[in-house]
Parts: C-alpha cells; structure tokens; sequence
C-alpha cells in the first residue's frame, strides 16, 4: 500500500508542468544575452575605431575611415603628437591632482559621513540638509565666486587651486553616510567596550566593513577628477599648469602652431593618437576594479 502511494505522489509530481516563467526564461536569458551584447558593440565600437584608426597614416584616416591594413600601421601619429604637444606635463599635472585630490577625498568624505550616520549632536539634519543642498547647485553657478577667491588667495595658476575646492563634495559624503548607516552599532559598542577611541573605531572597524563602497567611490572620483574639464580650464590657464583635459581641448591649436603646413588629416591622427593614450588610463582602471565598482553601488544603495 506504501509503495503504491509513492508511486501515485510520484507520477503526480512529474506530471505536473513546469511554470511558464520557468520554461521561458532560457528564452529570456538568451534575448537579455543578445540586447546587451548589441549594447557592448555599440559602446565599444567607436573606442576601438579611435585606437586602430591611431596606427593608421594621416590619409588613410580619411580617405578609408572603416578600412584598415595591419602592414601600414605606423607610429608616426604618436611620435608627431608628442613632439607637437605637451600632454606628458597634462598626465603629471592630472597625476599630481588625482592622488592629492582623490586622497583628500577618500579621507575625509567618510570621516564627514561617519559623524552624520553614527553621532547625534545639535543641528546634525539641518547641517546635513545643507550639504545636499549644495547637489544642486550647478558647477558653472561656484565658478565666478571660487575664482575670485582663488585670485584673493594668489592660488590662480597653483596646485591648491586645481586641489582645494570640491575635494570633499556633498555627493561623496551623502554616498559614505549609506553605507555607514548600514555598519551595525552592536560593531562600534563593542570597540569602545574594547577601550578603543572614537578615531580608532572609524578606522579599524569601519573603514573595513566599508571598502566595497569605499572602492566604488575611489573609482567614481578618479574618473571624476580625471575627466574634469571646466574648472582646470578656467583656474589653470597656463601651459605649465594644464592639466590632460586642458591639453587635449586645445591639442588642435598646438598642432597647427607647432608645424607649418600642418593639414587636416595629420591634426585628426594626432588627435586620435592623444585621446587613444588618454583613455588607456580609466579603460585599464575599470577593468581591474570593475568588481569593486560593482560591490561598491551595491553598498551605496543601502537605505540608511
């Protein structure tokens, strides 16, 4: 009798049919795999045409935009960039200004975003309503009174210009205080049972439960500072001060100026070689943190 009922819950169990959203999502998989790899085409397309079409010589970019022949590639586009432009002294002036700029930033957004997420004092909503206030406030409103003051201060064409304003901004300190608020106080409590001080829980405690929103930040400001554009453009004027955005806005300027019948074809090469080195930087940077950018947005959309 035992065995007939086994066998009876047996067939009614495999006879039943699978649940449509089960027998469809192959399907589903496979049309989500397709719509994004037609998006990564899309997307990377124009770059990897910009880095071939480097190699290529000055009227072959032109005359044969989509064609290309390995055995007449040439370097000639970027040694001539390098001659005509000095966008060496643009990578160290942005290097100089991510790492102090970034390191600034990375420091004292979450210490900012600790007190807000784990402290109650005085007028803590109203001062933090005031930050997210400044988001939005559009960039090109701050520039006129930033650069008065920077005039004031003697800072026009110096680091601490490129550095000092916006190092620790509004959205930074609003994306560590999420994900601090999800740092459990049970954590902190027992640091200071510990006889640990409140410095010390930040940095042995939090900072370590925190590194994947920290990561996601770190590559949100580098590529932030990287690519910025109007505020160096204005502030640092300067050859000696320009950072590689400033330098490539005016790398057609440069060519045209440095060499005497200079054409279109040979500016568009040099361009194409320029940008190509200018976008090695952050294209080998996502690759390698693109899971810490990833577990970094994970961590910042925790609702604190």
């Amino acid at each position: 009798m035992t065995d007939t009922l086994s066998r009876t819950a047996t067939n009614a169990t495999t006879s039943v049919p699978a649940p449509r959203s089960t027998r469809r999502r192959p399907h589903l998989r496979l049309g989500t795999h397709l719509f994004l790899m037609i998006l990564l085409v899309a997307f990377l397309a124009p770059v990897a045409w910009a880095i071939v079409s480097s190699f290529k010589q000055p009227n072959d970019i032109i005359r044969d935009p989509l064609g290309f022949d390995v055995s007449t590639f040439t370097l000639d586009n970027f040694t001539a960039m390098f001659q005509d432009v000095p966008i060496a002294n643009g990578f160290l002036n942005t290097a100089i200004v991510l790492v102090v700029k970034g390191g600034i930033t990375l420091f004292f957004a979450p210490l900012a975003a600790f007190a807000f997420a784990k402290y109650d004092f005085i007028g803590k909503n109203l001062i933090f309503g005031t930050v997210l206030i400044t988001l939005m406030l559009p960039t090109i409103v701050l520039i006129i009174p930033l650069l008065l003051e920077m005039k004031a201060l003697g800072w026009v064409n110096t680091y601490q210009a490129l550095i000092l304003p916006g190092a620790v901004d509004a959205f930074a300190i609003f994306w560590m205080r999420q994900v601090i608020s999800a740092v459990p106080d049970e954590l902190l409590d027992a640091a200071r049972v510990d006889g640990c001080s409140e410095f010390g829980i930040f940095w042995r405690v939090v900072v370590p439960v925190i590194r994947p929103g920290l990561a996601g930040l770190a590559v949100l400001t580098i590529m932030n500072i990287y690519n910025d554009f109007v505020w160096p453009v204005i502030v640092a004027s300067s050859e000696r001060m320009a950072t590689l955005q400033v330098v490539l806005s005016t790398l057609a300027q440069n060519i045209t100026g440095n060499r005497i019948g200079a054409d279109y074809a040979t500016v568009t090469g040099e361009l194409l070689a320029a940008s190509s080195i200018a976008l090695i930087p952050l294209l080998v940077l996502f690759i390698v943190l693109q899971r810490h950018f990833i577990n970094g947005i994970l961590a910042g959309s925790v609702k604190g």
